[in-house]
């Protein structure tokens, strides 16, 4: 398997496109997480499956968010994807989150050429308000059952902040 992290830039986030490489499909309870030293991924545990993913979940190569790993991408599309994959995405917004005291932001974003739906979803407000409403409950209680309290999602953003976002996450990866 190729390095992620060696062979794809973050992409053109300053446009608005990031490269995104998919670690959980939609609807999956694996926590499968790219394995940075050894260049793979690795199913680390399987949640509970009440909180099964709500979106694909992936990240963007040569970034680090605040939490010491990749920055991590909320990716909806209308079918899961599969793991190990990566795509072309558009930057919608950014949900803040704090996981265990640590800032664990999530990019939100949706593939770039979506013809199925004929690239309808062009910013953050163009995603269903349940959508929304799911993501923010997942996140607010996916570790109720071993660390109550844990979590929080403290606002979502729109693309302003998310490139705000990536670019410290491409700056600390370059500072490492």
């Amino acid at each position: 398997m190729a390095d992620f992290n060696k062979i794809l830039t973050p992409g053109d986030y300053d446009n608005g496109e990031i490269n995104v490489v998919v670690e959980i499909p939609t609807g999956s309870n694996h926590k499968i997480e790219w394995d940075r030293k050894n260049a793979c991924f690795m199913l680390d545990r399987i949640e509970p499956i009440a909180f099964a993913k709500p979106t694909n979940y992936g990240f963007i190569p040569q970034t680090l968010d605040e939490d010491g790993d990749e920055l991590d991408v909320l990716l909806v599309t209308d079918q899961p994807l599969t793991t190990g994959i990566y795509t072309k995405a558009k930057v919608l917004g950014v949900m803040k989150f704090i996981d265990s005291d640590e800032v664990d932001d999530k990019i939100i974003a949706v593939v770039a050429d979506d013809r199925n739906n004929g690239d309808a979803i062009q910013k953050l407000e163009d995603l269903p308000e349940q959508l929304i409403k799911q993501i923010e409950f997942h996140f607010n209680h996916y570790k109720d059952l071993k660390k109550p309290g844990s979590t929080e999602v403290k606002e979502f953003a729109g693309l302003e902040e998310a490139k705000k976002v990536i670019a410290d996450a491409i700056e600390r990866w370059n500072n490492q």
